[in-house]
């Protein structure tokens, strides 16, 4: 397959899709832009010709999105998304597809930093052969981004670690805090770094979190993980439970400074 020159973004106007289309423009690939409301005329005459598809649409969304646009795909098109959870999505663009699916997830925010590593998973879904892979990959690096390859169980699992879990333990944290307390007046630089952190996550991106935490199908598989733990903590084992949670540092020395 040759160098993907044309991208259609579905979502572009959304802010991962404003940064995508942003730094593929950037790298010099002609990206075909569509939001709602679609120009239902005008979508075969896009769609047909199109290599490859990038949907920057919610999860929930997708089937709609699919519905419409599916039956305008070549076989040969590439369709991919940039959904934060992958088994879900790829069997949704899978079920509406019949030639190559690729599921890709960015793993850093929509206005990330300079020293900000831009890592995208590449999940293959059904008909995904390696010019496929290339290609894609390809694309993500004329952005400045670079690419590497998970299943999507592999995926899901690590992100119900590092997103929904999180959001899992930042939310009960929180509730669990007695309110007839003046914690204000007690709390410590590490309590205000904690809840500055938190901040965002439930005042801004608390329905996000939510709906990735829902749609991953490791979620409460780590939930019933971590409450064994806690467990643990109710029963004192503070000792075992330190000397367990400093495997993340002991094996790995390039973690000492993060």
């Amino acid at each position: 397959m040759q160098s993907i020159d044309e991208l259609v973004l579905v979502g572009s106007r959304g802010q991962m899709g404003t940064l995508i289309k942003d730094r593929l423009s950037g790298g010099g690939v002609n990206v075909v832009c569509l939001d709602r409301p679609f120009p239902r005329d005008e979508l075969p005459g896009i769609l047909q010709k199109a290599q490859m598809v990038l949907l920057a649409v919610p999860v929930a969304g997708m089937d709609q999105v699919l519905e419409l646009m599916g039956p305008h795909f070549s076989g040969s098109l590439i369709l991919a998304d940039i959904c934060s959870v992958k088994t879900l999505p790829v069997n949704k663009m899978q079920h509406h597809h019949q030639g190559p699916v690729m599921g890709t997830h960015p793993l850093f925010g929509p206005r990330p930093s300079g020293r900000d590593d831009l890592k995208v998973a590449l999940c293959p879904g059904h008909n995904i052969q390696e010019d496929h892979v290339q290609a894609v990959h390809d694309v993500f690096a004329r952005g400045g981004m670079h690419t590497f390859m998970s299943s999507c169980r592999e995926h899901d699992q690590a992100m119900s670690c590092i997103q929904g879990l999180n959001f899992v333990t930042t939310i009960s944290y929180f509730a669990s805090l007695p309110q007839d307390i003046d914690l204000d007046k007690f709390a410590t630089p590490s309590f205000r770094r904690r809840a500055r952190a938190a901040r965002k996550m439930l005042n801004e991106d608390s329905e996000l979190f939510s709906s990735l935490a829902e749609d991953n199908p490791y979620t409460g598989q780590m939930i019933r993980r971590f409450k064994s733990f806690l467990n643990l903590s109710a029963a004192g084992e503070f000792e075992l439970l330190t000397d367990k949670a400093l495997w993340w540092w002991r094996n790995f020395s390039d973690r000492q400074g993060g």
